[in-house]
């Protein structure tokens, strides 16, 4: 079986066969040309990483070589710091608490002091008081007496000055005061 294919559809299969391998390697070139031109803005993005990131790193990883140490001593400091701080603060509560007691005992025994100070006080001045009445009643007794006796005397001897000078007086008679 042969069969006769016009020479005209092989020469048009060819031709667009032709055209399409054609339309494929220029857009393989296109790819080419576009990757180029990206790989080539990599090239100088990698270049600035390199010219910039590079030396920043090295910084970074000397500075942190550099102050590794240092945190590591300031770390263990703070530790130190931290436990010193809550001793301290035991020692502090501790003490306070002492503190405190002593006062509260203080307080109690100025208290008690200051009750006992009050009675003695009001003892004394109640005794003070009973003692200047006892010497009132005493003193003042005896002094009215020889106030009343002095009056007395006054009076009778007014009593005799008068008598002497009513003997030569005229009677009132009704003049009687």
């Amino acid at each position: 079986m042969h069969h006769d294919i016009p020479v005209w559809v092989y020469i048009t299969f060819t031709a667009v066969t032709a055209v399409g391998v054609l339309m494929q390697a220029l857009v393989l070139l296109g790819m080419l040309f576009a990757l180029k031109g990206a790989l080539g803005r990599v090239n100088e993005v990698s270049k600035k990483a390199e010219e910039n990131v590079l030396p920043l790193l090295a910084t970074s990883r000397s500075l942190l070589e550099e102050v590794s140490p240092k945190l590591k001593v300031a770390a263990q400091n703070a530790l130190e710091v931290s436990q010193t701080l809550k001793e301290v603060s035991q020692t502090v509560r501790t003490e306070s608490t002492h503190v405190a007691s002593a006062v509260d005992d203080l307080l109690k025994k100025a208290s008690v002091q200051a009750d006992r100070v009050d009675e003695m006080v009001t003892g004394t001045l109640n005794s003070v008081a009973n003692a200047t009445e006892a010497v009132q009643k005493a003193v003042s007794g005896p002094v009215r007496q020889v106030g009343a006796v002095l009056n007395g005397l006054r009076a009778g001897l007014d009593v005799l000055r008068n008598k002497g000078r009513d003997a030569h007086a005229s009677p009132d008679g009704d003049h009687f005061v």
